[in-house]
Parts: structure tokens; sequence; C-alpha cells
């Protein structure tokens, strides 16, 4: 288990429902997948996940995940990813989801 944590530093996360309006495969790269994401008011962003060799990009088309978006952006393999699909680990990653169709951008909490 990692360290605990204050439930300020908790509430300092931006933790969003986002549909996957596109998806790809990164080139070069047998791992990453790059999402274009949309989050409602807050807008679309891209956001690279290592989930490629687990899921076809046509199967997340129009799905919706829960996302971080107040990451700092980082570059990987020269393209900014602007935040980062959360998912359970398994014998595969299991991206979150809502359980019902929910507006883009919806907070977490």
């Amino acid at each position: 288990m990692k360290p605990i944590i204050s439930f300020d530093d908790f509430s300092k996360l931006d933790l969003r429902v986002g549909t996957i309006v596109s998806c790809e495969r990164k080139e070069g790269s047998e791992k990453l997948l790059r999402l274009t994401v949309d989050f409602g008011d807050q807008g679309t962003r891209n956001i690279l996940s290592g989930i490629a060799q687990w899921y076809a990009p046509e199967k997340l088309i129009n799905k919706q995940f829960i996302f971080i978006l107040n990451l700092e952006p980082r570059q990987i393999m020269g393209e900014m990813s602007e935040g980062m699909i959360l998912a359970a680990e398994g014998k595969k990653p299991l991206p979150l989801k809502p359980s019902g169709k929910t507006p883009p951008g919806a907070p977490i909490r």
C-alpha cells in the first residue's frame, strides 16, 4: 500500500469522464495508443496510453472512461500527453468507466 494522503491532497486530483472520439496506434511504438478525448467544456485533449497490446483502437472510439486531467503534460516519443486514463491492474489493464452514459467532462467526486 502507498502512504496515506490527506483529503486535501486527494481533492487536488481533477478526475473526469472523457469520451474517446478518435484512437490510433502511435507510430513507432508497439505499446502506445493516441487517444483524442472529449471532456465537454474542458475541451479535447490528446492522451497517450500504453494499452495497445490489449485494446484495438477502433474498439475504444465513442467509449467513456475516467481520466486525470491535471497531471503535468508529459512528452512521450516526441508528442505531448495531456492526461492519463485510469485503469485497474489485472491480466490486462482494465480502464475504469462510468456505469452509464455520462456527459463528457463530468467530474468524479
